[in-house]
């Protein structure tokens, strides 16, 4: 896994990448996959085809991670008129106040990509995603017997899809890691897989009747 002093570095840059770069500017280094060197860049080529561009993998962690995150936006929004337990409570204003500012920060990874896409030519296109078969969605019938619980019951059917969606989560975070090129996509996998799998094993040793 690249360095994240470095990936936060780099993405700092590309988020202030379009004025003027000071010609005195230092080089900017982009770290290499496992196994490789890391590159040095000029400022002046950031957002240019010298620059690595967004690839397949990355495109679509992001169109599907969104309606991954909706998911669970949905569902936690579920738990304060329906848990009893308060740890669930807690555990679910969590994840609901954390997914809903990261699908804010992906739409905004998207249309930064499709406004410079095309002068550097790339196509703007979104790869399309079977939303129903990412790892760790709940089905229809899932999501209508959560809402249709309440108490206890709601508790653990809660933490039951929760976790699952979770680890689905962790699927295409890390996927998306081994395969995609962008650093600021790879800084959003990283997180999602330390938050996540931090709030799996809070889910994991709760003690619910």
């Amino acid at each position: 896994m690249r360095i994240r002093v470095g990936l936060v570095a780099v993405a700092l840059v590309l988020a202030g990448c379009s004025g003027t770069p000071d010609e005195d500017a230092a080089p900017i280094i982009v770290p290499g996959a496992p196994g490789e060197q890391a590159k040095t860049i000029s400022p002046d080529d950031i957002g240019t085809d010298r620059f690595v561009a967004p690839n397949e993998s990355d495109l679509t962690y992001v169109v599907g991670m969104i309606a991954h995150h909706a998911q669970a936006v949905e569902m936690t929004a579920l738990a304060p008129d329906r848990a009893s337990n308060e740890t669930v409570r807690g555990l679910a204003s969590r994840i609901h106040d954390t997914q809903g500012p990261e699908i804010g920060a992906m739409e905004q990874w998207q249309k930064q990509f499709a406004t410079n896409a095309e002068q550097h030519g790339h196509s703007t296109a979104l790869p399309h995603v079977d939303h129903a078969s990412m790892p760790g969605m709940a089905s229809a019938a899932d999501l209508e017997a959560l809402k249709a619980s309440t108490g206890g019951e709601f508790d653990k059917l809660f933490v039951r899809l929760m976790i699952a969606h979770h680890k689905g989560a962790l699927k295409m975070a890390e996927d998306v890691l081994a395969k995609g090129v962008d650093v600021r996509v790879e800084e959003m996998a990283t997180d999602v897989i330390a938050t996540q799998t931090d709030e799996i094993n809070r889910m994991q040793t709760l003690q619910l009747p």
